[in-house]
């Protein structure tokens, strides 16, 4: 099996202020000073503006600098710009002298060089410049602006869009974290973030404020960033490189054999669409359990979707217990998806504990359904094991934690770390910026908001194809929480491939299904960059 830190070392790494000051420490020990970190900081965000405005000569650009690193990096890039032929200025928030350590020394360097300075509150806004670099606060801000800031901050926003805005690290009063303005932020027109993104300025509402979003080496050792792990990481289309090749000489059980319990009379579209998407995302088998009244509907024409009938108390009731058939058909398969279109109802509630009470059940994905029937009996979450899935939209994650939907929204990766801590399964709390979470693990962000996504079915088309995922051996070759990531990230990629055909949205969830193994296909190195068109480099 590939441990889970191999899979993690095939994703960016996305640190918090505290890690990355980790690091930053780790590097100075190693030997390299803070000043050549901080140089080299410069030098990497002169790079990128100057691939946004490769004629810098002649033109004006005002530099904000902040008390922290920051603010040094802002003195020490107004240098380039110096010995481009361009005009800086920098505008510092307190007196010159009050300035310490690296941040010091480089703002002495400059200035012994030419560059001018004068004290941000004495200046005249009258004649704004070309270009604006905002190097005011750091990753490590946290709670709200204060008011003088805060109107610093609105005023350079009065000059966008006109203006080009480079933020340096992260635009001034965006949570490092959440992705949230404090209450307000720079709205940037590029930021170049250091070493790593953090985990807010990846997420899709900091688009506003970040523009468009480099990443940026800056010397900092491989070995030190991997003695010093990171607690969260990126989910883009570079994790679909954990995936296994086809094997040769296969046949169908060598991709495995999925199981959907769903699709109670009526709502048997959801049963279909997950099995037809575990087909669709490689597995040999797929058989779908179910009240004998709503088979023919989940099938819906595909006869590569098998069935069992469930015989309950009436022709579209769950049974009480799990029939000796269907205790030989788990035995069987390596992957079971419960919940699409189970229905809420005390036979379905009574069935699914039976199902948990199975001594070998495979690997499970617990989705729609059965997770609000999981909600009221919670204790039953004991017997999920670390192998499960769950994939919780905001109002099941609510229904879980017993508050409201707006408490999940308000604080998205808290309400992931509160569930996590509910059951040892893998956590998948859905919606835009997807996050993806287990007890003890780093956490996984996606940096994805498709339209294309927000549709009935579609739900049901991630928890197929995480089954799927599970079944066909991927599981074998990870962790469940590398299956989840990566069946996170197809799904949402599936959903950027219907945009090239339905942009505008109107495409069908049984399409997003249809185009998962496209994804996979033709896009298995993908970046967010060739999928979002637009740019997101990281360094290799």
């Amino acid at each position: 099996m590939r441990s889970l830190a191999e899979f993690l070392e095939l994703l960016p790494p996305l640190p918090l202020p505290a890690e990355m000051r980790a690091w930053d420490a780790a590097a100075v020990k190693l030997g390299l000073p803070e000043v050549l970190l901080m140089e080299n900081a410069a030098r990497a965000a002169f790079d990128v503006l100057r691939a946004y405005r490769p004629h810098l000569a002649g033109q004006t650009v005002w530099l904000f600098m902040g008390s922290g690193n920051n603010g040094g990096d802002a003195a020490c890039l107004a240098r380039h710009l110096l010995d481009a032929g361009a005009r800086p200025l920098v505008l510092h928030t307190k007196a010159l002298g009050a300035y310490k350590g690296v941040t010091a020394k480089h703002l002495r360097i400059a200035r012994s060089v030419g560059v001018p300075f004068a004290p941000l509150a004495r200046h005249d806004w009258q004649e704004p410049p070309d270009i604006l670099v905002d190097g005011l606060l750091g990753t490590g801000f946290n709670g709200e602006l204060r008011p003088t800031l805060r109107t610093i901050v609105e005023r350079i926003n009065q000059l966008v869009p006109s203006r080009f805005v480079l933020a340096l690290d992260i635009p001034s009063g965006l949570n490092g974290t959440s992705g949230r303005p404090s209450p307000v932020a720079v709205r940037a027109t590029a930021t170049v973030s250091f070493v790593a993104a953090k985990p807010g300025l990846i997420l899709p509402w900091a688009r506003p404020w970040t523009g468009r979003l480099h990443v940026r080496a800056i010397g900092i050792p491989a070995v030190t960033r991997a003695a010093c792990p990171c607690g969260a990481y990126l989910l883009d289309g570079r994790c679909l490189r954990a995936l296994p090749g086809l094997p040769e000489n296969s046949y169908k059980n060598s991709f495995g054999h999925a199981l959907v319990l769903g699709g109670a009379p009526g709502l048997s579209g959801a049963a279909h669409l997950a099995a037809r998407a575990a087909l669709r995302a490689g597995a040999g088998l797929v058989t779908a359990a179910a009240p004998a009244a709503a088979l023919a509907d989940i099938k819906s024409g595909w006869p590569e979707i098998m069935t069992l009938a469930l015989t309950g108390p009436g022709a579209h009731q769950w049974p009480d217990s799990v029939s000796e058939a269907l205790q030989e058909l788990c035995a069987r398969c390596t992957a079971l998806v419960a919940g699409p279109g189970m229905g809420r109802g005390e036979d379905a509630a009574r069935f699914l504990e039976a199902l948990l009470n199975l001594s070998q059940r495979p690997p499970t994905v617990f989705d729609a359904d059965a997770l609000m029937l999981l909600a009221r009996r919670p204790a039953l979450l004991e017997q999920l094991t670390e192998r499960d899935i769950l994939t919780p939209h905001p109002g099941e994650a609510a229904a879980l934690l017993a508050c409201s939907t707006s408490e999940i929204q308000a604080a998205r990766p808290a309400a992931l770390a509160r569930l996590c801590s509910r059951c040892a399964g893998v956590v998948v709390l859905k919606g835009a910026g997807t996050l993806v979470g287990q007890s003890g693990a780093p956490l996984l962000v996606s940096p994805y908001d498709v339209p294309q996504l927000a549709m009935g079915g579609s739900g049901d088309v991630l928890a197929g194809c995480l089954g799927g995922l599970l079944a066909r051996g991927d599981g074998a070759d990870l962790p469940s929480l590398g299956v989840a990531g990566v069946g996170v990230a197809l799904h949402a990629l599936a959903g950027r491939l219907c945009a090239a055909t339905w942009p505008e949205r109107g495409n069908r969830a049984s399409e997003l299904a249809d185009a998962l193994p496209k994804v996979r296909t033709g896009l298995t190195y993908a970046t967010t960059d060739q999928i979002r068109q637009e740019v997101l480099p990281w360094p290799e």
